[in-house]
């Protein structure tokens, strides 16, 4: 029933199946099984980048833009977490205060809880929901951390890394896997000093990491507050997204590595972890002796 209320464009019932979704009940993964089928039709684009380069803007934009076109959007803005309560905080409930009236979005703020890499557990269910749900475009927003976060790129149909002039050492700043997870580069805040040599600099980078299996990656230049060059960021968005030949077997097979790693940490009792950290830091056993006899107890055919 809640399904068919979903599919049906039920804002509420998605807000309810959103918290289900977050906070990991078996009615929640019971109803995505159900909805899964409906999904693979929205485009899912990923908008990741050091802290401070103007993303929630840039996505911001990119949902106005998209509106005007008449595309419904979905937007997952995945903050830190209260250390207090555990919740997200600075959500962009507060920060896309405009688009709260509009049918056409829906907004949800994501903690990560301690998740590395960007993302807040629960993402991919969340943007499955949304694509069942009949989202178009379903914007992810990470959380800002700075290098780590490459995770967006096992879920997105195209990564777009931000980066802005005058962080510094801008080579620095775009090392450790970010490289090669963008699908399209935009220097934000273009109007600043920096901004071309900031395009030389990427363009260097891009140039010596170049194969002849991977396609050029568009750089733009935008300055978000101001709404300037969001029409041509959504056009190479595009653009990558028709040229990209996307493996999907391989896609999935990442999604399902992380999916089973998730379900086997939330299966495994907190006091195990705790009384295994506690016997290696102690130095009473060695981390292979601890995992193996995790393995022996939960999978003793395997162990």
């Amino acid at each position: 029933m809640q399904a068919e209320r979903i599919l049906a464009g039920d804002v509420r019932a998605l807000a309810r199946a959103a918290t289900a979704v977050e906070n990991h009940t078996a009615e929640a993964e019971a109803l995505l099984a159900e909805l899964y089928p409906r999904t693979g039709r929205a485009t899912i684009i990923g908008v990741t980048g050091p802290p401070g380069v103007g993303k929630s803007t840039l996505v911001d934009q990119l949902t106005r833009a998209l509106r005007a076109e008449g595309k419904t959007v979905g937007i997952l803005a995945v903050d830190p977490s209260s250390p207090f309560s555990g919740g997200a905080i600075l959500g962009d409930r507060i920060r896309m205060q405009q688009h709260h009236a509009d049918g056409g979005v829906f907004i949800r703020s994501m903690a990560t809880r301690g998740q590395m890499g960007g993302l807040a557990r629960g993402t991919l269910e969340m943007a499955l929901l949304l694509d069942a749900a009949g989202r178009e475009a379903i914007l992810i927003e990470t959380v800002g951390v700075g290098q780590d976060e490459v995770e967006i790129a096992r879920l997105a149909d195209v990564t777009l890394v931000v980066l802005v002039p005058g962080m510094g050492d801008d080579v620095q700043a775009i090392k450790a896997g970010i490289m090669e997870i963008a699908d399209v580069f935009a220097i934000n805040k273009s109007d600043q000093a920096g901004a071309e040599r900031l395009e030389q600099e990427l363009r260097a980078m891009l140039l010596l990491a170049s194969d002849h299996g991977r396609m050029e990656t568009p750089i733009v230049k935008t300055v978000a507050s101001e709404g300037k060059g969001i029409g041509e960021l959504l056009a190479a968005v595009r653009s990558v997204k028709d040229k990209k030949i996307r493996n999907s077997e391989s896609l999935w097979m990442a999604r399902l590595r992380e999916m089973l790693r998730e379900r086997l940490l939330e299966r495994m009792p907190a006091e195990a972890l705790r009384d295994g950290a506690e016997a290696v830091a102690a130095r009473r056993a060695n981390p292979y002796e601890v995992v193996g006899e995790w393995l022996r107890r939960w999978y003793p055919d395997r162990g």
